[in-house]
């Protein structure tokens, strides 16, 4: 199996572009686009930040198994549809999703050699700050949102690493790092170290 390498944080945090400039530097990885029922925010675009659905459809595909993982956030449904994986595989690609807490233990269970990083921004002032500079949520939303952070932080144990977002350029490249690291796990290295040996005894 290729490397599926699970992202979460909470909103603020800067996931997203830590993401974007990972995968726009790596195009050996592909990037997991969810199903989502919650509307489009901003310049978020079909197919490319997520794919736009119904609650109804969405409960309708949640009913005949197609989702990998989803979770319920806000009053809105996320989820990945099952079908990623097959698609990593063909394109030769290693697999980046970016799910909440819920979704990324529901994925771990079923993929126990998933690789889990947890994004936290540095202070509860920043991620305050860095809510209200995103211009996209009232007041009543922010401090819901804050509340609702201390919760997803506390699952933190839960994952292999966790990247403490200081600075966009440093938390990047400790990203690349964990990518680099994890590829070269025995157990993800067997097929080619076998090709290798096999090499050997031909000779």
């Amino acid at each position: 199996m290729r490397l599926v390498v699970v992202v979460s944080a909470a909103s603020g945090s800067g996931k997203s572009s830590l993401l974007q400039r990972l995968l726009a530097a790596h195009p050996e990885l592909m990037f997991s686009v969810s199903y989502t029922t919650r509307p489009a925010r901003g310049q978020e675009r079909e197919g490319v930040n997520y794919h736009y659905v119904s609650r109804e459809e969405f409960e309708t595909r949640l009913a005949a198994g197609e989702f990998l993982e989803w979770a319920q956030v806000f009053g809105y449904y996320y989820g990945t549809h099952v079908s990623v994986l097959e698609q990593a595989r063909a394109a030769g690609r290693d697999l980046v999703l970016d799910i909440d807490v819920q979704g990324a233990r529901q994925l771990k269970s079923k993929l126990p050699d998933a690789v889990t990083i947890f994004i936290l921004a540095p202070s509860r002032a920043e991620l305050e700050r860095r809510l209200q500079t995103r211009a996209e949520d009232s007041g009543e939303t922010i401090q819901r949102r804050l509340r609702e952070t201390a919760g997803e932080i506390a699952h933190w144990h839960e994952y292999d690493y966790l990247v403490v977002n200081r600075e966009v350029d440093e938390s990047v490249r400790t990203l690349e790092a964990i990518v680099r690291s994890e590829r070269s796990r025995r157990a993800r290295m067997e097929e080619e170290i076998r090709g290798i040996l096999e090499s050997f005894r031909e000779s």
